[in-house]
């Protein structure tokens, strides 16, 4: 493709992405190019590439194409990001919207008004409230201002910024050394991760899906905090655990090398799909101690089963506040409503996967959230609902588990919870608290 044909294909793509605004960004994007089969693999990494650039800033662009009283149409997104963050000229915009077969068609007089008025601005603007400056939505910056604090400018920043690619070694098929072997031998240069026993890192997101190091189960794909959780729950062979909120079963698996395929783990989802989806992954890993159910409405299963589990994950569904720079458009699908109904999801789910605990045995709840609305008050909540429960705290619950899988000696977090942000972790945000029931 020529540059100005990709300049196209990205202004296609940012319309169906704000044609669905419900849907996950990346689900719109692969049909985008399933449909579009003739767009080469550098073609299409260059594309998503610019398309998810837009998506990152398009809170600062929005406020920009508002200053100017202009609906933030495709076109001037796209027109507007090439200007503002990419340093583009003038002349450079109009170059790459020439007309033609193939082409984006020129600017419009208003477009050519845009695009003069915002050469050489700054993204981030001085005159603009907290929100864009920091790239927040406003509903999220109490929640983000209470977890961070003085750090909320740094930590807003390196939410800014795209995720690495984080594999996480099956150990049911291979080590991580082995692991990274293999996939050096594929020319993908991996680096040991930092917190994880199981962990690597490719910093420049190689694509990874068809390589023989993936497709034989030797790696999952699995962000760094994401593997912490599933260490947490302290699973060992031989237990009874309950992946409460399973979804495509990405700490099942992590769970089940725990496990060495010994004793027995049912991932739990209230989507049929999502667990359908699990089947291909748990084959591919060599996991053979798992079982899928599927939570209904009016489904008795967790009662049935009262008191019967080892350890209980949940890892709740949650705005992904903490995953922002991994999902841009998720800042932009979810609102103040999504919260308040999350928040009482939440709380009936731990309700719920309590009662699976047995005395003695463990619930791990977990989000990939930053927001304490979701996090702490909601652990706080549940303790107070819940006096057979108890905090082990982070320090004690690490101090436990990690020896004898390998990790680091020293607790990613000094305080009582696993709270883990990509400014002072490198993961992605996540949050867990280790909570037992009394014998």
């Amino acid at each position: 493709m020529t540059p100005s044909a990709r300049i196209a294909a990205t202004v296609a793509l940012v319309a169906e992405v704000a044609a669905a605004p419900r849907r996950p960004a990346d689900a719109t994007a692969n049909s985008f190019f399933r449909d579009r089969r003739y767009i080469g693999s550098g073609d299409r990494r260059a594309v998503a590439e610019r398309g998810w650039g837009v998506l990152r800033q398009r809170l600062r662009l929005d406020w920009h194409l508002a200053r100017l009283g202009l609906a933030p149409t495709p076109r001037l997104l796209v027109m507007a990001y090439l200007l503002l963050a990419e340093g583009w000229t003038v002349d450079g915009v109009l170059q790459a919207f020439p007309g033609g077969r193939f082409n984006a068609g020129p600017p419009d007089p208003g477009e050519m008004a845009a695009i003069q008025a915002l050469a050489g601005r700054p993204l981030a603007d001085p005159a603009m409230s907290d929100g864009p400056r920091l790239n927040l939505p406003d509903w999220a910056l109490p929640g983000y201002r209470a977890r961070f604090g003085d750090a909320l400018p740094e930590a807003a920043a390196a939410m800014d910024q795209p995720a690495p690619l984080d594999l996480r070694a099956n150990l049911l098929r291979t080590t991580r050394e082995a692991a990274m072997e293999s996939l050096a031998a594929e020319g993908i240069s991996a680096e040991v991760m930092a917190y994880s026993p199981w962990g690597l890192r490719i910093p420049d997101r190689r694509p990874i899906l068809a390589s023989r190091t993936f497709t034989e189960g030797l790696v999952e794909i699995q962000d760094e905090g994401s593997q912490l959780i599933a260490l947490l729950t302290g699973a060992m062979p031989g237990m009874r655990v309950a992946d409460y909120c399973a979804g495509a079963a990405g700490k099942t698996l992590a769970v089940a090398a725990m496990m060495r395929n010994r004793g027995r783990i049912t991932a739990c989802d209230v989507s049929a799909t999502r667990l359908e989806g699990a089947v291909k992954r748990l084959r591919r890993a060599g996991v053979d101690n798992a079982e899928r159910h599927l939570l209904e409405p009016g489904d008795r299963w967790a009662k049935r089963r009262a008191g019967q589990f080892d350890r209980v994950l949940v890892d709740a569904p949650c705005t992904g506040a903490g995953t922002w720079r991994r999902n841009p458009d998720a800042r932009l699908r979810t609102v103040q409503r999504d919260l308040d109904e999350l928040i009482t999801k939440q709380s009936a789910i731990l309700d719920t996967a309590a009662g699976l605990v047995r005395p003695g045995g463990r619930l791990v709840y977990a989000t990939c959230s930053v927001l304490p609305e979701e996090d702490s008050r909601q652990v706080d909540a549940f303790l107070s609902r819940h006096p057979a429960f108890e905090a082990v705290a982070l320090r004690d619950a690490w101090a436990e588990i990690a020896p004898a899988q390998g990790a680091t000696v020293t607790p990613p977090c000094e305080g009582p919870w696993l709270e883990l942000a990509p400014h002072s972790h490198g993961t992605d945000g996540f949050f867990a608290a280790v909570l037992q029931r009394k014998a």
